[in-house]
């Protein structure tokens, strides 16, 4: 049983009973029987708790503890032998129980925020065995909410944008607020919206904190930014709710709503007649206070007499329309040009298309001023023909210019040396007639690009400079001559009417398309037995054979005159040699070789007989310079050096000898001798073929010095032969190593200039 106040009992068929205490709820099962109809025996069998929830107010701060609920068994008779005991979240902190009576206090102030219900567990036991009378049943003590927690904007301040010039009621954006308090126990937690700062230019929708513009055409430009100040109080609005609030800042988005505007309609500009084209006149700009894209301003020239002399660019910097000169303009011609400028926007917003047109235009007036001109040629360049060979002096042509300022200077003309180095030409100073100074080629060089200066006499010697081109026309003064000069390669097996060759030419005088060329063999070859030419009237010619039975052995090479005609005025010709070289081929008419070399040897042998063959005749030759060697050592000393000429210094030495026991071998110190080992002592004996000069101040050898080297010739090499008398002592004793007779043909010298 579970009271508080008083209790209420109903009964059911069913067998519940429900007890209710002010909010507090007790349901009693009762196993019994009853009587479901009159004269039915109803059997009472055990009684138990069936727990549904307490409700505590929070915020309590009464001075006595807050009474939630008594606890009561069936089996409680009043004389104290039940004791009630409570368990579960707060049991013995927050709340406490009576063990004797089962009434439940609330002990401290409970607060719905923090905690918004407490589970419980409650069980009634013997006092003295601590026996349970009852089963544990649990319970729930809910904390009924009051008002205590304001509304909170937990996202703010608020940042928003919106167009200018938006309609009424546009959406701006929505706040929203929370409220602690339960949202299911009265009006706590039901909020409403409303805006304390911010009208008449904008609104809130009191259930959604919907946040809309309130005034039609509000203007980025005239204030773009709004402080908002949007409240939300509970209580559904009523008084003494709770209110929070919160800031939003709205800030008015650009729209292309302003056309631009130029600030003046008339613009006077000046341009000096000596500027060259491209360079700036002026600058105007249009204004427009839209920004980004929708303040971006094209302009273009629409009318005037200056459009061919004018041209406007945009700065992509600075925005503005820059006036700059498109061609020169000329004082005395013409002193002023009108234009008309446009300015559009090129992002339009069709929405607010019936507010333009979005353009606009002003004049502008640019006047000439006169300045100091140089002279002008009356052509901007000129071109010229001249003949090559033609006599110096020959007139190439005449340049001309003129002062265009009212004084009208006389003007002298020259030649910069810079464009023509060489001096080909020359230019009268007064009346600007070029003429040569020297005959001209025009194979060394067709085309003579020079250029012609003109100054004003008097003024500020302003000059001005013209291109001239002068083309060398051809004169037929070169010969024709072989296209290539190729060595004709042919077949010792050739058969006669073979053609072995076709011949072209060319010729370095201008190549026009009827030139011709013909070919015909020089007289002295005209009744010759081996070849014969034929003229194929293309510039072309056949060269065939006559005969056949050539062969390398006889005559390897044949030297055929061509004589070759041009059809130029006057006509040139040459006299052209082709080289018809004889060959070995195979069969098929391959060339196999073109040299005379391998005929000397014997037909049939391999290559590897050939190289046994040469190895025999080179060990013939080695034994028999050996044995002529040994056999003059041993009749007469090979080299005599004077007595004060022995050097002990050893220049190239091969050791190749027979050891110590080899006492009759030459001694290398004899070769010591800087005149010997050069090549500078006579020969007695024979006269030599080649002997070099004696050096400066050397003096002439003894006559006793029978010691010489002869220098051969072979070609692409020379062999130094070393001559030496029998008789020649053994002076330089040191050497304990005699080198070897076969030394005396290899013996290397250097010399340190090519002419030695």
């Amino acid at each position: 049983w579970l009271e508080r106040v008083s209790r209420t009992w109903s009964r059911s068929t069913a067998g519940w009973i429900t007890l209710t205490a002010l909010n507090c709820h007790l349901t009693l099962h009762r196993h019994r029987q009853r009587a479901g109809k009159e004269g039915q025996v109803l059997h009472r069998s055990k009684r138990g708790w069936v727990w549904n929830q307490f409700f505590v107010i929070e915020e309590y701060t009464g001075p006595d503890p807050v009474l939630v609920g008594r606890l009561h068994s069936d089996v409680d008779s009043g004389i104290g032998n039940i004791k009630y005991i409570l368990s579960g979240e707060g049991a013995g902190t927050i709340f406490v129980i009576d063990d004797k009576t089962g009434n439940i206090h609330a002990t401290k102030t409970l607060d719905r925020e923090e905690q918004a219900q407490y589970t419980l567990t409650a069980q009634a036991v013997d006092r003295d065995t601590n026996k349970p009378l009852e089963p544990p049943s649990e319970f729930i003590v809910k904390v009924q909410d009051i008002n205590d927690n304001p509304p909170e904007f937990l996202h703010g301040p608020y940042y928003a944008r919106v167009p200018e010039m938006s309609n009424v009621g546009t959406s701006v954006m929505q706040v929203t607020a929370t409220d602690a308090d339960d949202p299911t126990y009265g009006n706590s937690a039901r909020l409403v919206y409303s805006i304390l700062q911010g009208q008449p230019y904008f609104s809130v929708e009191p259930q959604t904190g919907i946040i809309r513009t309130a005034l039609p055409n509000m203007d980025r430009e005239a204030r773009q930014e709004y402080d908002v100040v949007i409240q939300a109080k509970d209580m559904g609005g009523h008084m003494g709710g709770l209110s929070g609030t919160t800031e939003v800042k709205i800030t008015l988005t650009d729209v292309n709503d302003n056309p631009p505007k130029f600030p003046q309609s008339v613009y006077s500009m000046s341009v000096s007649e000596d500027k060259v084209p491209g360079e700036e006149v002026g600058r105007l700009k249009a204004k427009d206070p839209d920004l980004g894209d929708n303040g971006m301003v094209n302009y273009r020239l629409v009318d005037g007499d200056g459009l061919a002399m004018f041209e406007l660019r945009t700065d992509s910097e600075t925005r503005e329309a820059v006036i700059k000169l498109k061609k020169p303009v000329d004082f005395e011609t013409k002193r002023s040009y009108t234009l008309k400028v446009e300015g559009s926007n090129p992002h339009i917003d069709p929405q607010y298309l019936a507010w333009g047109p979005y353009k606009d235009e002003a004049t502008i007036k640019i006047s000439v001023e006169d300045a100091d001109e140089p002279p002008v040629f009356v052509d901007p360049s000129y071109t010229f023909e001249v003949e090559e060979n033609a006599p110096e002096g020959t007139l190439v042509g005449r340049v001309h210019a003129k002062d265009t300022d009212v004084a009208n200077n006389p003007v002298r003309y020259m030649i910069p040396l810079y464009t023509d180095i060489e001096q080909f030409f020359s230019i009268n100073a007064e009346d600007g007639k070029i003429t040569t100074t020297r005959p001209l080629d025009r194979e060394a060089q067709p085309w003579h690009n020079i250029s012609v200066s003109a100054t004003e006499i008097g003024g500020h010697h302003q000059d001005t400079k013209v291109r001239v081109n002068i083309k060398v026309k051809d004169v037929n003064d070169n010969s024709p001559e072989f296209a290539t000069n190729n060595e004709v390669l042919m077949c010792e097996t050739v058969v006669p009417g073979k053609v072995i060759e076709t011949v072209s030419a060319v010729d370095k005088d201008e190549m026009a398309h009827r030139q011709h060329f013909t070919f015909s063999l020089a007289p002295e070859v005209t009744h010759n037995h081996n070849f014969s030419l034929k003229d194929n009237r293309d510039s072309t010619a056949s060269i065939y054979v006559l005969r056949k039975g050539f062969s390398r052995l006889t005559q390897d090479v044949y030297y055929l005159p061509i004589e070759i005609n041009d059809n130029g005025f006057p006509a040139m010709s040459s006299t052209n040699t082709l080289t018809i070289r004889v060959c070995s081929c195979d069969s098929r008419n391959t060339i196999l070789s073109c040299n005379v070399e391998p005929y000397v040897l014997p037909a049939g042998l391999s290559t590897g007989a050939l190289i046994a063959i040469l190895a025999c005749i080179v060990i013939l030759l080695a034994i028999v310079v050996l044995f002529v060697a040994l056999r003059r050592q041993k009749k007469e000393p090979l080299i005599v050096f004077e007595e004060e000429d022995i050097r002990e210094n050893i220049i190239t030495y091969d050791d190749e000898g027979g050891g110590e026991e080899d006492t009759e071998a030459f001694d290398i110190a004899t070769l010591q001798n800087p005149d010997g080992a050069n090549g500078f002592l006579p020969r007695k004996d024979i006269k030599p073929e080649l002997q070099y000069p004696m050096r400066p101040g050397a003096g002439r050898p003894a006559a006793n010095n029978s010691t010489w080297i002869q220098l051969k010739n072979c070609g692409r090499f020379f062999v130094f032969i070393l001559h030496c008398r029998e008789d020649v002592k053994r002076k330089a004793a040191p050497l304990h190593a005699p080198v070897s007779p076969i030394l005396l043909s290899t013996i290397t010298f250097h010399t340190e200039s090519t002419d030695k």
